[in-house]
Formats: structure tokens, sequence, C-alpha cells
């Protein structure tokens, strides 16, 4: 049994932390606001997780000293951008040596740090990281559905120690060293995923759909390897796996936020109707820094990115894309 605190009471933090209470681990989840801890130890459900009982062993707080405290693992289930001030909360009390896990995706404006570096910009070194990604809805994860997942670090050792704590008959957990290449394929598939959704909402079939997963993947793999990350990871669980659950599952909310923009939701509105995070958008300005500082062209990226943030029209950016220059087939 191991000792593990939730910084986050999200879809993916509860769901996470159902599983791991149920396989006999002592969970305790924390959340910044003080009304959510009442709702969740009081009522046991979650209002985005209908169905799922939050198991009576569970205990939460408002205290991120307490989550903290004595703990074998904490697990960051928190948004993207609330990343860098929840490791800035929690910094003081977190011990020398500790193992860190974060389930977040998306890289940071300015920075272009992933989580995990972000994690480590604020806390420093003597620590223990690993990334937690791949294709795994949190809906599914708390039925109990079949899920497989990747566990990377650049510490062969936490990362199987990771991989222990996850596993059980419902969740497969398998290990990556290329920690860069999962999280930027965690932060990137969420771009591609909003442009398959726009692809639906102008009404294109799942030949449109095929294109934007194989294409969207070709850019993501080509800005991975201009980053130094390791080509396996693209054609894995984190890398096309992801993407492919990512596009084309209504669970998907950048997938569902897409679709809303194609048939003419202006962007604030299709984001409110979603109700909960888009980490797509919010990985947009990385994304497009990225490809400026590493020269890697990112079409379906830069063309999302008129979408979402210049106000573009979808439909004239679909036939843009397809008018591009011919070439021949490649991700290099």
């Amino acid at each position: 049994m191991s000792k593990i605190g939730v910084l986050g009471a999200g879809t993916w933090g509860m769901a996470l932390a159902r599983m791991l209470s149920n396989s006999g681990n002592e969970v305790m989840v924390w959340s910044a606001l003080p009304q959510e801890v009442r709702q969740y130890d009081e009522q046991r459900r979650h209002p985005n997780l209908p169905g799922m009982i939050i198991p009576d062993e569970i205990r939460f707080t408002d205290s991120i000293a307490e989550v903290c405290s004595e703990k074998d693992l904490l697990l960051f289930a928190v948004p993207s951008v609330y990343v860098r001030t929840t490791a800035e909360a929690a910094k003081p009390y977190i011990p020398a040596g500790q193992i860190i896990v974060d389930v977040a995706k998306g890289i940071e404006q300015n920075t272009l740090f992933t989580m995990t570096e972000i994690i480590e910009d604020v806390i420093g070194s003597g620590f223990h990281l690993v990334a937690l990604s791949g294709p795994t809805h949190a809906e599914e994860v708390a039925k109990d559905l079949p899920t497989t997942i990747v566990s990377a670090g650049k510490d062969p050792r936490t990362a199987r120690t990771v991989q222990d704590i996850f596993m059980n008959t419902c969740m497969r957990v398998y290990t990556n060293p290329d920690i860069k290449g999962v999280e930027l394929c965690g932060a990137m598939k969420n771009i591609i995923a909003l442009a398959a959704g726009i692809s639906s909402g102008l009404g294109y079939g799942d030949n449109a759909k095929a294109a934007i997963i194989t294409r969207g993947m070709a850019e993501i793999t080509r800005l991975g390897l201009a980053m130094g990350c390791q080509e396996q990871t693209f054609s894995g669980l984190a890398g096309i796996g992801d993407l492919i659950v990512t596009a084309t599952s209504m669970h998907s909310r950048n997938n569902r936020c897409g679709m809303l923009i194609g048939q003419g939701v202006p962007v604030r509105e299709a984001v409110g109707k979603v109700g909960m995070v888009v980490e797509g958008i919010n990985a947009l300005p990385a994304a497009m820094e990225l490809s400026g500082a590493y020269e890697v062209e990112l079409p379906i990226s830069e063309a999302v990115n008129r979408v979402v943030r210049e106000g573009y029209d979808p439909l004239r950016m679909f036939n843009e894309l397809m008018e591009r220059d011919k070439k021949a087939e490649s991700y290099r």
C-alpha cells in the first residue's frame, strides 16, 4: 500500500484517485476550493463523472500542507495553467526525494516548459519526476474499462515504481524514458483534436478526420525530432494512441469544442458549452512559439491557431489546407 496525495479534484484527478483507492492505496485529494471539498466529502459524487461513487476511504482536504505531508507519491492533476501556482504553493511542504507524478498536459507559454519542467523549475532538483500520459479518458477509467498509459521519466527505477503503483486489472502501464517526447505529444495532440472537431462541425466525414490525425501526427513528430525526442514515442501510446482517442471521442473536450467552432459557435461560447478546461486552446501560443524556435512547419496547428485566436473562418481554413503546395508524404 502506498500513501498518495492528489493535487486537484477534477475529472482526471478524481478518476485516478478512485482507481488508486480501490487498488488498496491510502489516498488524500486536495482542492483549493473549500466548498468543493465539502461537496465531494459529503455526497461522494463528481458532477462530471455520472455514476462514479467516490470510495469512503478517500479523504479530502483544502490544506496543501496536509496533502503533501508524509506521502509516497504526489500526483499533480490540476489544469496545465495552474501547475506553476500549485507547485509554488506546495513547494514548502514537499520533502526532498519525493516522487511527483504529473498528469496535466500542456506547454507553458514564454518558457516553453513541459509540465514536469515547470514543477522542477519551481521546486528545484532532488525530486523524482514522472509524466503519466496516454489514451485515457477519465470517464472510462471511472468505470474500470480497460485502459493503457505510459509512465515516462528519466530515472527508470522511478518510472517502474509508478508503473507498479498504477497498474491493476483495468490499467496497464508501460514505461518510457523519453519524458519530453511523451509530454510534447500530450500537449500537441489536443490542438490536432480541435482540428478534427472543427472538421466534423463543418460536416466533413471520416476521410477528413483520418487525414487530420495522420498528418497531425506527422507534424507533432517533426517537431519532436527537432527537439531531440525519440522517434518511437510518437508511434506509441502517448503519441498516436492518445491522438486517436482525443480526436475521435465525444468524451474529448477538445474534439467537442472544435465541433462547436466548426458549426459556427464563437470560441468563448464553445468553451463555455464544453464546461471544462479545453487544453488545446491553452497550448496554442506555446506551439506557435515552438514552431518558430525550431523552424518546424506545423500547418494544421497553425491553421487552428488562426481560427481560435485570430477569428479566421474555419471553412476557409480547410480550403487553404487542401490547396497547399504539392509534396511527398513525409514527417521529416
